[in-house]
């Protein structure tokens, strides 16, 4: 009896070791495809950016346009723009001058703001706030009342509970040849 326990334990031990031997090279086979494949990023036209952002929060893509300008507060938002469109690129470091005027390929992750009622809320609530306490005038208050409310308006009137603007943090940049 115990050589027949000992046999069986010997075949369920080599039976087990070919499973694993089949796993890991299938295993290899699975690794190998994820590392032949390129992810190629997508690239959306600025024209189209605002549309088409919400189907890429935060993954990565290209955008092309013109370096407009460079915020004067640190440099680390850029404004880039066509004729059609534009968009915030926002970086942890600052943008180099020189890419002013300049023609770039920008790959950044999008990144969504949303404004919703419980946003204009708290807007709302700030805005009480400081005028009370002097830290706004009566233009800055009336301003920024004058703003949540469009935001409200906005939502009704195209029957949503919120409003979404759409951004890049900055990845990478890279100037466009200039056409011959």
């Amino acid at each position: 009896m115990k050589k027949l326990i000992f046999t069986l334990a010997i075949a369920a031990f080599f039976v087990s070791c070919e499973n694993k031997t089949e796993n890991n090279s299938t295993d290899k086979q699975n690794v190998e495809a994820i590392e032949t494949e390129e992810y190629v990023i997508p690239e959306i036209q600025l024209a189209d950016f605002d549309g088409k952002a919400g189907d890429y929060v935060d993954k990565e893509v290209k955008v092309t346009g013109i370096v407009d300008h460079l915020c004067k507060h640190g440099g680390k938002k850029l404004f880039l723009v066509n004729d059609d469109a534009d968009v915030h690129v926002e970086a942890d470091e600052r943008f180099d001058d020189s890419l002013i005027g300049s023609e770039v390929v920008i790959n950044g992750v999008v990144r969504e703001f949303r404004v919703d009622e419980g946003y204009c809320l708290k807007m709302e609530t700030d805005n009480i706030k400081k005028h009370k306490e002097g830290e706004a005038n009566k233009d800055e208050f009336d301003q920024k009342k004058e703003m949540i409310q469009k935001y409200r308006d906005e939502m009704k009137e195209k029957g949503v509970d919120h409003l979404s603007y759409y951004s890049l943090d900055f990845v990478s940049v890279e100037n466009v040849p200039e056409s011959i």
